[in-house]
């Protein structure tokens, strides 16, 4: 160590001004500020503003502008959500502020790893995390890079190797010079590389209003114009009256509550799942669980326990249990363990030996093998059988690759006639004494969580850096079905033989980061929808591109901030829980759903039916606003929250448009008729606006009827209270809420309208009933 100078402090000065320093700028989350100007600066809040805007410049009553609330709302819990998220995956680090030794003006001192710069040397010794990219200068370690490159097996690193920020030292020492540092780091480039496209994978529902919004935005604003035009110029209403009718129109086509409802129903299911020790960073990633069909998972961390194990003891000869022990405690029990394997075995024999170690070779990944020599007992050996055999490897070949088929490490344990040479050993003097089967325990709960996904009708495919046939073998231990379906992803070369390989094989071994992403991508081609688990830097890519990504807490700091959920306590056995809530979550807003949609496929039309008619729109924006509440609003809120955990079916857009469709056309039929026979007679606008709103009224409680289907106590309550509040509305509170009928013919025409709603409701029900019929027997046979 003395040989080297390392850097002076004036050195260092100036590489902290040149800012080649370790600490790490370039994140992968959003700021908070991003983060509320992201939810603040949407195309849904700036129509909103600009209405209440026309209302208040028009001096309308505040009452007229209380769907401001639900914007104000839905994004505070959009805000709240992501930033809670955002602060506990701060909290979870890739690269930890450990000391490391680091020689300054020639002395050794401990500097923080943030505190490092660009071409100091280091120290990296048995337990400590690569901070930063390196090139050994003197010494020998072994490092595990699985987190950066999915290959579980230790790597030897001698003078002139490369060292990469984010794997661990197994067992050695080596001094080190830094040479990429920070953000030039190579954990730290990967991670930027996933953030390069910022684009978040959002989930069918939400793509499926986004363009709902579209749709409805591209509406909007002719719509808009010309009904203002017509109230005000035409029908000469006066500048407040003529901005509450537009305002009311716009308000109505637009379904901010089903926006709300989610915000709310997300919400509360990503702080349920918190419970059950999962972060969830993006709430739209509930609904893709829930709809996934293609689970993607890493073996080591997710179907494997990071460590290994001691599974089975062969003996090879006559020698008694005891025997077996004292050696191996001798080899293992009495040394500070230097690698994964000896930790398996010092495991099951710890303690203190009585024997006398007179020399030791230890482990060395070019001969494969550990030995000692004991006063007055002999010499023994443990390692790779192949290796320890030499010649005579035919004598064990079979019983060995029977295991290695089983996907076990198998270590020979020996002993030896004649002294031990470091790296030389002469095959005859090998005397066999047992065979030890070593593995990555399966995951005590992994078999049943891999159960429930197979009666889910959702594939798993293990992708690991590791040996396909390993690979396979694990996952046949786990339950996975298609295990015996693997290949070696190295093999893979174009794009149709990675295609073919996603769809047939459940098994991708010696799988390189970029593979990871490819294979993702031709899953999510295939029309699959896609969740990726993992844990390292080499899983970012992957995870960035999958419909939802899952990442393990105790993993790379990378893989926590790309994923849009966190398993906080890496179990694996939590994601059941995640799936059957998204499920719960997403088939309860899609029967919800319909009830908004009612309200918008009505307004819409209505306005368009004005347009041409010249008539009054027929509803102040308050009268749309008790209606949204009391059988939209309130009661989808609570339908949200029940229990429901059968698979998500259907496309979203196409499902709840059918179910709007009898409500949205009655609601038209009737109030264009009541509407109609309201002008005929000359009577009051203020009268037409009560007789209209009553009729969304009870047909929005006949669709709150056919959506609550089928009854239990719980809805019954939830119906009649509705029922109730909307009596209320219409009798006690019609003075506050103007919902008066000056005129006996006016109330005629109500009782006719009221008669009217439900005998066109459920006449349509049956002909939209009679028409599904008929398009199941059509598919039934363009099937055959």
């Amino acid at each position: 160590m003395e040989t080297y100078k390392g850097l002076t402090w004036e050195q260092v000065q100036q590489r902290q001004e040149q800012g080649l320093t370790n600490a790490v700028t370039a994140k992968t989350g959003r700021t908070e500020k991003e983060i509320v100007l992201q939810h603040c600066l949407t195309y849904f809040n700036l129509v909103f503003l600009v209405l209440a805007a026309v209302l208040l410049i028009a001096g309308s009553s505040v009452k007229n502008m209380t769907f401001l609330v639900i914007v104000l709302i839905n994004t505070a819990i959009g805000i709240f959500q992501q930033i809670r998220a955002k602060r506990a995956v701060d909290r979870l680090t890739l690269v930890s502020a450990q000391q490391v030794k680091t020689l300054r003006d020639r002395q050794w001192i401990r500097v923080r790893s943030d505190l490092l710069v660009q071409e100091d040397v280091v120290e990296f010794s048995a337990g400590d995390q690569i901070c930063a990219d390196a090139q050994v200068l003197s010494g020998t370690l072994r490092a595990n890079e699985s987190l950066l490159t999915g290959e579980a097996d230790a790597v030897e690193k001698g003078e002139g190797s490369s060292l990469l920020s984010g794997s661990f030292v197994v067992s050695g020492s080596a001094v080190a010079r830094l040479t990429h540092v920070g953000d030039a780091a190579f954990a730290a480039r990967l991670a930027r590389e996933a953030k390069a496209d910022p684009k978040a994978a959002k989930s069918e529902m939400m793509r499926a209003l986004d363009r709902l919004i579209r749709w409805m935005g591209v509406a909007l604003i002719p719509v808009g114009l010309l009904l203002f035009y017509q109230e005000y110029m035409l029908l000469q209403l006066g500048l407040q009256k003529s901005a509450e009718a537009t305002v009311a129109a716009l308000v109505g086509m637009i379904p901010e509550g089903l926006y709300l409802l989610t915000s709310v129903a997300m919400a509360a299911s990503a702080l349920k799942l918190t419970k059950k020790k999962v972060l969830v960073q993006d709430m739209n990633c509930i609904e893709s669980l829930a709809r996934v069909d293609v689970l993607c998972v890493d073996k080591t961390g997710t179907v494997t326990e990071p460590g290994m194990a001691v599974e089975h003891i062969q003996p090879l000869t006559d020698c008694s249990h005891e025997y077996l022990e004292q050696v191996l405690t001798a080899l293992y029990g009495s040394r500070e363990p230097d690698n994964e394997t000896a930790r398996a075995i010092r495991q099951v024999f710890p303690g203190e030996s009585a024997w006398r170690c007179s020399r030791y070779i230890p482990f060395d990944a070019g001969y494969k093998w550990c030995g000692a020599e004991f006063q007055d007992r002999g010499s023994f050996l443990a390692g790779a059988p192949e290796n320890i055999m030499g010649e005579c490897y035919h004598r064990l070949r079979e019983t060995v690759e029977a295991w290695s088929r089983e996907g076990y490490r198998v270590l020979l344990v020996a002993g030896y006639d004649g002294e031990l040479v470091q790296g030389s050993i002469e095959g005859p003097r090998v005397k066999p004494i047992a065979l030890l089967m070593l593995a990555n325990p399966i995951r005590q709960t992994a078999p049943e969580t891999f159960r429930y996904f197979a009666r889910q009708g959702v594939a798993v495919k293990v992708i690991s850096g590791d040996s396909p046939v390993t690979v396979s073998q694990v996952a046949a231990r786990a339950g996975i079905p298609g295990a015996e379906r693997y290949v070696d992803a190295a093999a893979l070369e174009t794009d149709s033989q990675i295609l073919q390989a996603a769809e047939e094989c459940a098994v991708f071994g010696r799988v390189t980061p970029e593979m990871k992403k490819r294979l993702i991508l031709a899953l999510k081609q295939q029309g699959h929808t896609v969740a990726m688990t993992g844990d390292g830097v080499n899983d970012v890519l992957a995870m960035k591109e999958a419909d939802c990504g899952v990442a393990m807490a105790s993993g790379a700091r990378a893989a926590s901030q790309v994923a849009q959920i966190v398993l906080t306590e890496s179990d694996f056995a939590a994601m059941p829980h995640i799936v059957d809530e998204g499920r719960r979550v997403i088939n309860n807003i899609q029967r919800a759903a319909a009830l908004f949609l009612v309200k918008n496929i009505f307004s819409l039309i209505m306005a368009l039916i004005c347009l041409i008619t010249g008539w009054a729109y027929p509803f102040m924006p308050f009268h749309l606003s008790i209606i949204s509440a009391l059988t939209i609003g309130v009661p989808g809120f609570f339908l949200a929250m029940e229990p429901n955990y059968e698979r998500v079916r259907g496309k979203f857009l196409p499902t709840v448009l059918r179910q709007a469709l009898p409500g949205g056309i009655t609601n038209v039929l009737v109030v264009v008729i009541a509407h109609f026979m309201m002008a005929v007679f000359g009577l009051p606008l203020t009268d037409s606006a009560t007789v209209c709103t009553a009729v969304l009224a009870v047909v929005g409680m006949m669709v709150l009827y056919r959506v609550s289907v089928p009854f239990d106590k719980f809805r019954k309550l939830l119906w009649g209270a509705m029922a109730v509040a909307l009596v209320g509305c219409f009798t006690l509170l019609r003075g506050p809420f103007s919902l008066m009928i000056t005129d006996d013919r006016s109330f005629l025409v109500l009782i006719a309208a009221l008669v009217m709603a439900p005998t066109v409701f459920f006449a349509l029900q049956r002909v939209f009933a009679l028409w599904d019929r008929i398009n199941a027997k059509c598919r039934m046979h363009n099937a055959k």
